[in-house]
């Protein structure tokens, strides 16, 4: 079973280590608890016979391969048997970093949720996947909008023959969905996505009504939507309905048919969206997927369960969610069909990008990702063929790169491939501004920035890959400011940090208390990355607490605005650097874009005039100075722009690097017979 094989050879070693008898397939199944207890007494041992096995460097201190071996059991179903993977099937094998919550479109903001979702929903617009610069293009409009002459009313037509998957929400039967035991019926697993071959479930056609669903639906307080702030103050009537929904006692008592007049839908396939103003980023919000249509018969059906029942019309559908543990895609059979680009930009046909121009996709079967948190377990299911893509972890980094920026000849010697590109993306240390030690102490959080040293953060973690960020816009972005390094705003100064803090303990009244800062992972490298901060503030003054926690929980933590100090980061959605922007409008406080509950009169009114302007010099003017005012206030220490370095098995096709489309696994193809012979 070669699914059960994943980490059979390394558990045979491990097991000598122990001078325990040979594992075998039946005993790695059914006695797995037994031997992860037998595999702690070991590990050292273990993890000389593992370099030794594989000729590689390995930087796995031993209390690190408890994380190794249990993320192999978890890919060699310890806890129960995993599907098989059949000869001639194409499965892309990915891994997650982190849990996800949830896979509900209009509520999602995080990117690993949103790379999986985009698999399964799919929205008006994509971003072309080979076109550079970046091009909007239809996916379930039929073409692009037609703009009124004031730019207020844009008409849309729909795709006709667009179906959502099959699933029970559709049934005429109304097969009976038990939410407190989270199963349909006794047959059904509760990590199973279900409809296909039930009776009387066959997805129905896509209708322009289903965006007009999907928009209220957002709007809905009692939803509680992240993704409000796309819509919010833009289109006729939505912010009247929203109030409206405020009068509700449950997001399930609001009445849908009621009419929203910005939204209209003169025929099932045309869609009418009317503005309150001018809002020329509106095809790239119809690009996000946060506007994709959901079936108000999956709502209904599932309610508050809809977030592990996704029911979209994308190419694939979930099939398995083993929480925490495993997600696994299937071919949605209802996928009306798409064809692969047959252009791109000069370069790609010799890059081989074009190789499958026309053909229809997808082209996989299966799309699989398996969690795991701990950098070194999934480097190593990258080197045994296990995983086809993975970035470089900081402690490998000098094993896989050579001199100029070139692979090593043993990764080379593995058919190995690497792609370089700066990433839209802005990752930071954020302050509360509602929390009363931080919100009115502005000289406590310069003194935090000016006590981090950036540079160093970048060589200890990302071997000096990623760029210092002297402020919030991203530098591949065509509003960024070149000249704001110069403005000193990321300058490591650790004695100006201690001369603030006096001023601080001025303003606070006396000693500053303890801080604590909260991330977003309870791996190694965020452990690393804690100790770090903590350090570069203990070393000016200033006393730190650490807490770690999983993804989930660090979400509900902020969205409640429950953190002091919280370390994130945004990547792009758009080439419009206003989704960073956004993040300080005083409209989207937590749980909306603007975690750090930022406000500044001063800002507001630049985004809200820089929001109807059309892409431009003066725009980008705007953009710039607004960054300014944030950098003058720090709410954030911004710490760095990430530069991608990723790795994929030559059998890997069609990888090409997009900065802001997530829905890629389609275009994305397995050559079976190169991916066997490395294995073999």
């Amino acid at each position: 079973m070669k699914f059960v094989r994943i980490i059979f050879a390394p558990l045979e070693i491990i097991c000598h280590c122990l001078n325990a008898r040979p594992v075998t397939r039946r005993r790695l199944t059914s006695n797995g608890a037994r031997l992860r207890f037998r595999l702690l007494t070991g590990l050292t041992a273990a993890t000389h016979q593992l370099q030794r096995h594989y000729r590689i460097r390995m930087s796995v201190r031993p209390a690190l391969l408890v994380t190794i071996i249990c993320a192999g059991l978890i890919i060699a179903g310890c806890d129960g048997p995993g599907p098989v993977e059949e000869p001639n099937e194409m499965v892309l094998h990915h891994v997650l970093s982190t849990k996800i919550k949830g896979l509900d479109p209009g509520n999602m903001r995080d990117v690993y949720s949103v790379i999986i979702a985009s698999q399964m929903f799919e929205p008006l617009y994509q971003y072309h996947f080979l076109k550079r610069p970046y091009q909007l293009v239809p996916l379930l409009a039929e073409d692009m909008p037609q703009i009124s002459d004031d730019l207020l009313t844009y008409t849309i037509k729909i795709k006709k023959g667009v179906y959502f998957q099959d699933d029970p929400c559709f049934s005429r039967t109304k097969i009976s969905y038990d939410r407190k035991r989270n199963k349909t019926n006794e047959t059904y697993p509760q990590w199973r996505n279900f409809g296909a071959g039930l009776p009387n479930g066959k997805g129905r056609e896509l209708k322009a009504k289903d965006f007009v669903f999907s928009l209220k639906r957002v709007a809905n307080i009692k939803y509680l939507s992240q993704s409000w702030s796309i819509l919010d103050n833009k289109i006729v009537g939505l912010d009247e309905f929203r109030e409206y929904t405020k009068t509700c006692k449950s997001e399930a008592d609001v009445d849908y048919s009621r009419q929203v007049q910005g939204l209209t839908t003169p025929d099932d396939y045309t869609l009418v969206i009317r503005l309150k103003k001018p809002w020329p980023q509106l095809c790239m919000a119809l690009a996000d997927i946060a506007t994709a249509p959901v079936a108000k018969e999956a709502v209904d059906y599932y309610g508050r369960d809809i977030i592990t029942h996704p029911v979209g019309t994308g190419p694939f559908r979930l099939n398995i969610w083993r929480r925490g543990s495993y997600i696994e895609l299937v071919r949605n059979p209802a996928f009306r069909g798409e064809l692969y680009p047959s252009r791109g930009e000069p370069g790609d046909a010799e890059a081989g990008y074009l190789d499958d121009a026309g053909k229809p996709i997808p082209f996989a079967d299966r799309v699989v990702w398996t969690t795991i948190e701990e950098r070194q377990p999934a480097w190593l299911l990258f080197l045994q063929g296990k995983v086809d893509a993975t970035v470089i972890p900081k402690d490998n980094f000098d094993e896989v790169m050579g001199g100029a920026g070139e692979l090593t000849p043993a990764m080379k010697q593995r058919g190995i491939h690497l792609k370089t590109f700066k990433d839209p993306s802005t990752y930071w240390l954020g302050f509360n501004m509602a929390d009363p030690v931080f919100g009115k102490n502005k000289p406590l959080r310069n003194a935090i920035s000016c006590a981090i040293d950036r540079e160093k953060f970048i060589e200890l973690f990302f071997n000096n890959r990623h760029l210092v960020a002297h402020g919030l816009i991203p530098p591949v972005m065509p509003s960024y400011n070149p000249e704001i390094k110069e403005k000193g705003y990321a300058r490591y100064d650790p004695e100006k940090a201690q001369e603030l803090l006096k001023e601080a303990e001025k303003i606070h009244g006396g000693k500053l208390p303890t801080l604590k800062i909260t991330l977003p992972g309870t791996n190694t490298w965020y452990r690393q990355f804690g100790q770090l901060l903590k350090r570069n503030l203990n070393a000016v003054g200033l006393e730190v607490e650490t807490e770690y926690m999983d993804r989930p929980t660090y979400l509900e933590k902020v969205n409640t605005k429950s953190v002091q100090m919280f370390t994130s980061g945004s990547s792009a959605s758009t080439p419009d650097a206003q989704d960073f922007l956004a993040m300080f409008y005083s409209r989207y406080h937590a749980p909306g874009p603007n975690k750090f509950n930022y406000s500044n009169p001063e800002f507001d009114k630049l985004y809200e005039k820089a929001q109807v302007m059309l892409d431009g010099p003066e725009k980008r003017r705007l953009y710039r100075k607004m960054e300014l005012v944030v950098l003058e206030d720090c709410p954030a220490a911004f710490l760095n722009h990430r530069v991608a370095y990723v790795l994929h098995h030559d059998w890997y096709k069609n990888y090409k690097p997009h900065a802001f489309a997530y829905g890629l696994s389609k275009y994305r193809r397995i050559d079976l017979a190169k991916r066997a012979a490395y294995k073999n």
